[in-house]
């Protein structure tokens, strides 16, 4: 017999990190069950944004890139960040898309590996990170992606990547944790068996930056985006992180006059700065960084292991939960059960996912869909409650029960699922 809800409100109250809830914008009624891809706002976003506009903006206009230090915001930010990556100061730099930032990551590890002209992928990861590989070697010439075999099977990524690994490879592009499924990767292990190879190992931190102890002190390049567990807001700028050992040699291919040596020297030809700032490309977005700055306020507050031990509970308890309360209705779970492998997100399959989470979302539970059949829960730790969790499971059994989701409107695919 599962847990009751009694002993779910128990946990709650018991919840070491249970205070950083009133930090975030939270609708009354709403279980917020997808800050694995838009985390919820601050309370002190709004304020932080007004301030921008209305002090630093209005009262100080052009002023602001020296007064209010907006030329420095993706050094800045990026030091404040910096150590939810295990990485240190003038090590990661905030700015454009993770999209830009994949592109300046391989970019630089294949101008560092010359000799070599292989790129190792993984088509389990998001999309864009094989996209923008794709579009760069177009670009280039002379370069391939060896693509490693799908990975949901549960299957041991060293050994994968122990057949994949040969003296051609310039660099390997790996998502920690994957976005459907939630699998986890040991990123020490994988970046050591990499560079034993003689490549360069880049991590995509997007689903793991947040919602876990995270260290890359010894990858050479990581990226990521702020929107999901950290909780910038919507099109928050992303962050690439290089090991200082690379940062002098290493150069990318978006020369963008951000991360020339000396900008208002207004050269014809590029001269990248010394350290991370060569990594800066193009004017920082700053209305997108006030949120951003907001919510690091709070990160710098929490203990990431508190997190990481309230992760596991929670993903834990709703796999429990769900697959006592659903038992009949045909879920499968693709996640991993060992809280070790798994991220802070639980997926189910089932070949009516859509019209089923749109009916959930409907009832007040918010989570994603990931084709072809996947629902997909993110479990934020820092407003999630185990109360949510349980009442989550139980409108989901109710949906699947009472079949709400065959209603006609649940059908048609909204364009963002």
């Amino acid at each position: 017999m599962a847990i009751s809800r009694a002993e779910c409100v128990a946990l709650d109250v018991d919840d070491p990190v249970k205070h950083f809830r009133d930090d975030f914008v939270l609708p009354d009624g709403t279980i917020y069950l997808v800050g694995n891809s838009l985390g919820a706002p601050p309370k002190a976003a709004l304020a932080a944004v007004t301030r921008t506009v209305e002090e630093e903006w209005g009262g100080r206009l052009v002023s602001g890139w020296n007064v209010s230090g907006w030329f420095d915001l993706p050094l800045t930010t990026g030091d404040r960040l910096a150590p939810l990556i295990g990485a240190g100061p003038g090590q990661v730099v905030v700015g454009e898309t993770t999209s830009i930032a994949i592109v300046k990551a391989v970019s630089a590890a294949l101008g560092l590996r010359r000799d070599r002209r292989v790129i190792i992928s993984d088509l389990a990861s998001f999309p864009t990170d094989r996209y923008m590989v794709e579009g760069l070697v177009k670009a280039l010439g002379g370069y391939e992606i060896r693509d490693l075999r799908d990975l949901r099977d549960g299957e041991d990524l060293g050994d994968v990547l122990s057949g994949a690994l040969a003296d051609d490879v310039a660099c390997v592009l790996l998502s920690q944790v994957d976005y459907r499924t939630g699998v986890r990767h040991d990123a020490d292990a994988v970046t050591a068996q990499v560079q034993a190879a003689g490549a360069l190992m880049i991590w995509d931190l997007c689903h793991s930056a947040g919602a876990m102890q995270v260290d890359m002190s010894e990858a050479d390049f990581a990226v990521g985006c702020t929107y999901k567990y950290l909780n910038g807001g919507p099109g928050a700028p992303a962050f690439i992180y290089v090991h200082p050992r690379h940062q002098a040699e290493a150069e990318h291919m978006l020369t963008g006059w951000h991360g020339h040596a000396a900008p208002f020297a207004f050269e014809p030809g590029f001269r990248p700065a010394d350290g991370i700032r060569r990594f800066t490309v193009s004017t920082p977005h700053v209305l997108s960084y006030a949120p951003l700055n907001a919510a690091l306020d709070i990160w710098e507050r929490v203990d990431m292991a508190e997190v990481r031990a309230k992760s596991v509970a929670l993903t834990s308890l709703f796999i429990e939960l769900v697959e006592e309360f659903c038992a009949p209705y045909g879920l499968t779970l693709v996640s991993p059960r060992d809280p070790g492998r798994r991220g802070s997100q639980v997926g189910f399959s089932h070949p009516d996912g859509y019209p089923i989470m749109r009916a959930l979302i409907d009832r007040g539970v918010h989570g994603d869909f990931r084709a072809p059949d996947v629902l997909r829960f993110g479990f934020a730790p820092l407003y999630i409650r185990f109360a949510d969790v349980y009442d989550a499971a139980a409108t989901l059994a109710e949906v699947l029960e009472k079949e709400h989701w065959r209603d006609e409107r649940y059908q048609r695919r909204l364009a963002v699922t």
